[in-house]
C-alpha cells in the first residue's frame, strides 16, 4: 500500500519491485494484491467500453446492376520511384464491371470521398456499397461509423461491411484483385502515373474483352448499365418523427440530454441525429 501510494503502480508491477526487494518474501498472486488494494479504495477501475456486435453483411446475391458494388484496397505497393500506390477498386457485383481503378496515395478518407463522388456523379448511385472493417471505411467508433459510412448514409445507400478476417464475403472482389496484381504489378510501373495507365487498361479489357465464366462467358459491358439514382448536389437533412427527440453533434461529436454531454462520434460532427425515449 505505502508503494502504491508513493509510485501509483499497478499490482504486476508492484509485485514485480517488492519481490526484487524482498526475495525471501512469498508473495501473493496478483490477484491477491488487486482484492487488498480494492480494499483500501486504491484501485481505479476504468470504464470498460461498451463492445458493439458487428452487423455482419447479407448474402451477396444480385439480379440487376447496381445493386451491390464491393469496393477494397488492393495490397499496397511500391511504384520503381520508391512511393507506395494504394489500389482503390470498385465492382458491380451482378455484371462483374470493374466501375473504378485508382492508384491513390493513401487510404485516408480525404483521397477515397472524391472517386466515389466522380463515380456517383457519372454512372449514379448503388443500392448498397460493401466494404472489409479497415480504414477507410469503418472505424473503432461506435458501431464502426465513420465520415465516409455516414455520407453513404445520407444518400440513403446501405453500408455493407463483411464479417472480420472473412474476405470470402467479398469472394468475386478478391478473384478480381489476383488477376489486377498479377497482370499490373509484377513488376511495378515507374511511377503512380504509368501505374495508372496500367490500370485503365487493366479496366478495360476486365471489361470489355475479358470474358467471365461467372456470367455465362458474357463481357461485364454488355450485362451493365448505369444506375436510374443520380447523385443529389444538395442532401436532404434526415426527417424525424415527432416523438423523437432532435439534437445535433457539436464539434467534438457531442450532444446534450439534459443536464449530461454525451459523446457519440466526431464522424457525425454537424448532423442532427434522433433520440428515441424506450423505457424509464
Amino acid at each position: 500500500l505505502e508503494l502504491r501510494e508513493r509510485r501509483g503502480w499497478g499490482a504486476k508491477k508492484l509485485l514485480q519491485a517488492l519481490a526484487r526487494g524482498h526475495p525471501e518474501i512469498p508473495w501473493p498472486a496478483r490477484s491477491t494484491v488487486n482484492a487488498i488494494l480494492e480494499r483500501h479504495g486504491k484501485l481505479r477501475r476504468q470504464r470498460r467500453r461498451r463492445r458493439f456486435e458487428h452487423p455482419g453483411a447479407v448474402p451477396l446475391r444480385t439480379d440487376a446492376p447496381n445493386q451491390v458494388w464491393p469496393a477494397d484496397f488492393k495490397g499496397q505497393f511500391k511504384t520503381r520511384d520508391g512511393r507506395y500506390c494504394y489500389p482503390l477498386t470498385v465492382t458491380d457485383h451482378y455484371s462483374r464491371a470493374l466501375l473504378a481503378c485508382r492508384g491513390l496515395p493513401s487510404v485516408k478518407g480525404r483521397a477515397v470521398k472524391p472517386l466515389f463522388l466522380r463515380l456517383f456523379r457519372e454512372i449514379g448511385l448503388p443500392e448498397a456499397i460493401r466494404t472489409d472493417n479497415g480504414p477507410p471505411f469503418s472505424s473503432v467508433a461506435i458501431h464502426g461509423v465513420c465520415q465516409l459510412s455516414v455520407w453513404w448514409m445520407k444518400l440513403a445507400i446501405v453500408h455493407q461491411r463483411i464479417r472480420p478476417a472473412s474476405p470470402q464475403e467479398n469472394g468475386q472482389h478478391e478473384r478480381m484483385h489476383r488477376e489486377l496484381k498479377r497482370e499490373t504489378t509484377r513488376p511495378a510501373a515507374a511511377n503512380r502515373g504509368a501505374q495508372q495507365r496500367r490500370f485503365d487498361a487493366f479496366r478495360r479489357c476486365y471489361n470489355e474483352e475479358r470474358p467471365h465464366d461467372g456470367i455465362g462467358g458474357d463481357l461485364p459491358a454488355a450485362r451493365w448499365a448505369p444506375s436510374p439514382r443520380a447523385y443529389p448536389e444538395r442532401l436532404r437533412p434526415p426527417e424525424y418523427p415527432g416523438h423523437l427527440e432532435v439534437r445535433r453533434i457539436s464539434s467534438i461529436g457531442t450532444f446534450r440530454l439534459k443536464d449530461r454531454q454525451c459523446f457519440l462520434s466526431t464522424a457525425l460532427v454537424g448532423e442532427d441525429i434522433g433520440l428515441e425515449e424506450l423505457g424509464d
